[in-house]
């Protein structure tokens, strides 16, 4: 099993907790955070969003949490990578999800720490560092790489879905919108916001719809070079906890039909693209692993404008599709 240490125990972090759980793939060893190892097992336990998750079997105990009163795992409160005791617990893979050590130079702390490899769950905009999404781009992974990008949780869901229709029909151009469920990155009431004004995050995000900005669009040439400056995009924040969309519209290179767009969806499933003709819902895609469920019944085609419409679980989602890129780094 691949050894793993979890840094930031945030919305992906306590998620990738959950996920590892039900998995033989890892073995979770530590979690560093700053809150106490009580506040973290309380929150492992109990999700507002993805409901409760075996409270009865998680409990804190000194400096761990402890699973079904055997496993232990390690909680740590350090500020500064270096000083991770990552060598002397044989780390393989730091989950890096604070979303502060993003370029190379601060992800590559754990490696000094001891860690093997870190795979960040967020963009990277150190060149030096590859942005992969699974079932995407995965085999540019050679096995050397210390340190990986899971990009974004909309990249996961835009690439492979961008990825089936440029390889069959052709992207000329084309333009993506995410509508977003709310994030931590915004403010409950009306403050003045990090970003500045003209982000717009500083507006209460449970009683507004918030445009702003998305890297999925500029990303994407990261993961699918091709597509590299043909598409933009732009994200519209919405009073969900969670449950978010894409819509990509574009120009194919061919004529096609919406029978054929949907039946090049469902030639090429995977555990990351799925397609659905239910008539669903944001809070429908809440739970799902997949990092792109394509909506059949919103697809459109009008002469030469395509538009094809996906659902993902901007949490839970992003979170399988990062686990699955994470179990490839060691293949």
């Amino acid at each position: 099993m691949i050894k793993v240490a979890i840094n930031g125990f945030g919305r992906i972090g306590r998620l990738a907790f959950r996920r590892i759980l039900t998995t033989t793939d890892f073995d979770l060893v530590a979690i560093n955070d700053l809150g106490t190892p009580s506040d973290l097992a309380y929150l492992a336990k109990y999700d507002t969003t993805h409901r409760s998750f075996h409270e009865e079997l998680i409990e804190s105990e000194g400096s761990n949490i402890v699973i079904n009163g055997i496993k232990k795992i390690q909680v740590l409160n350090e500020t500064d990578p270096t000083k991770l005791p990552w060598k002397e617990l044989n780390i393989d893979l730091v989950l890096e999800c604070t979303g502060k050590f993003t370029k190379y130079e601060d992800a590559y702390k754990h490696i000094e720490a001891g860690a093997k490899k870190v795979l960040i769950s967020a963009p990277s905009k150190s060149d030096n560092v590859k942005t992969v999404v699974y079932n995407v781009n995965e085999s540019i992974l050679d096995g050397t790489e210390e340190i990986v990008s899971a990009a974004s949780c909309t990249t996961n869901c835009l690439a492979p879905l961008a990825k089936v229709l440029n390889d069959t029909i052709g992207i000329e151009r084309g333009y993506m919108s995410t509508i977003h469920a709310y994030t931590n990155d915004q403010a409950t009431l009306d403050v003045a916001h990090k970003k500045g004004i003209a982000s717009r995050r500083g507006r209460a995000c449970a009683a507004n719809i918030v445009p702003t900005s998305t890297g999925a669009a500029s990303t994407i040439g990261k993961v699918i070079p091709e597509l590299n400056g043909l598409l933009e995009g732009l994200a519209y924040r919405v009073p969900v906890t969670d449950g978010s969309l894409v819509e990509l519209t574009f120009i194919p290179k061919r004529v096609t039909s919406i029978d054929e767009i949907n039946h090049l969806i469902e030639e090429n499933t995977s555990d990351t693209l799925k397609i659905t003709y239910d008539p669903i819902v944001s809070s429908d895609i809440i739970g799902k692993s997949v990092g792109a469920l394509v909506d059949g019944l919103l697809t459109s085609v009008n002469d030469n404008l395509v538009k094809v419409t996906a659902w993902y679980d901007n949490e839970y989602g992003y979170t399988c599709q990062m686990l699955r890129t994470a179990k490839s780094m060691f293949k």
